[in-house]
């Protein structure tokens, strides 16, 4: 294992000056109704915004411009249901890196038509009955690839970091910050960058209760999985958190809650409905846990991470259905 020093915050502020000019520096956007409806000053960092429609990109480009010559010119390979699949793509078409992409057979259409778009191989797998680490690793050795997990690689946490970054240089001031929590890389990388600008900010981690985890090894301090769950937030489907990302959220994380499946749909429509924007299941939850008084804190400024927008429009219309 790792020591839990493994990402610090001057890796952070690297990354920041390696994505400068390259990734989006994302709105933050506030809402008089969600003030006044949580009793706090709310301030949502929009990481739907950003290219390739989530945070990803942060991570995936500040691992790959590292990569040695050699490792560049031969390739990488990841392992992704969606968003880091779309992410290595692109930033692997900027920096010319060939990229080989494994993914389940049933990931949506929109994000193996985006990640292809970028000009990634896709490899595909059937969830049931295939290991995706093992597959990915057996190809990356076959290959001779470099292997850029999704989160649980320094260089992407440090990138994933830059989010909670630029949302406190814009902000300034904040109590709390809630992030939502799949492997761990962006709630660790936030950590890490919140608690070294302003170490008296609490940090909750969100999962869905279905794919709860990672809250579960965060109150017992023994790393649990999940396999397959059966969640709408498709990007907190992780089976558990990584050895580096598991000791950063023990380290740096103040609590972890978990929403439920109507709880995420409910906040999803009311961010589509209010902020007037596109947020996937994983991306809201976050604003969840806010929003349906899981985390109650009146008076406070609050620094909530929207993770991406990389929603089937189809599928979203459906979700909604009974509103």
């Amino acid at each position: 294992m790792l020591h839990h020093n493994s990402v610090t915050i001057a890796d952070i502020q690297a990354a920041q000056k390696r994505l400068f000019g390259v990734a989006n520096r994302t709105p933050v956007l506030t809402s008089r109704t969600i003030n006044d409806r949580t009793n706090s000053q709310v301030f949502f960092k929009c990481e739907n915004f950003q290219r390739t429609g989530s945070f990803k990109f942060r991570g995936a480009y500040n691992a790959l411009v590292q990569l040695s010559p050699t490792q560049q010119k031969t390739g990488v390979i990841t392992h992704s249901s969606g968003n880091h699949a779309q992410a290595i793509a692109l930033a692997g078409k900027l920096l010319n890196i060939p990229t080989t992409i494994v993914m389940p057979d049933d990931a949506p259409a929109v994000k193996q038509i985006a990640t292809r778009g970028y000009g990634a191989e896709i490899i595909l797998y059937n969830r049931q009955t295939t290991n995706r680490e093992e597959l990915a690793q057996n190809l990356a050795s076959d290959r001779h690839l470099t292997l850029i997990p999704p989160y649980d690689y320094p260089h992407v946490i440090a990138g994933q970091g830059t989010t909670a970054l630029e949302l406190i240089q814009e902000v300034e001031q904040l109590d709390l910050v809630l992030v939502c929590c799949g492997g761990g890389g962006l709630l660790s990388g936030c950590a890490i960058a919140t608690k070294a600008l302003l170490p008296n900010c609490k940090i909750i981690g969100v999962e869905p209760a279905l794919a709860d985890d990672a809250t579960r090894s965060f109150h017992t301090k023994v790393l649990h999985t999940v396999t397959n769950p059966d969640t709408i937030a498709d990007g907190a489907r992780t089976p558990s958190l990584g050895q580096i990302t598991f000791p950063l959220v023990l380290q740096y994380v103040d609590d972890m809650v978990t929403v439920s499946e109507e709880a995420i749909v409910r906040t999803m429509f009311f961010l589509w409905e209010r902020l007037k924007i596109v947020v996937e299941p994983t991306g809201v939850l976050a604003a969840t846990a806010l929003l349906e008084d899981i985390v109650i804190a009146p008076g406070a400024k609050i620094g909530v991470i929207i993770s991406g927008g990389n929603v089937d429009l189809a599928q979203a219309g459906r979700l909604f259905h009974q509103f």
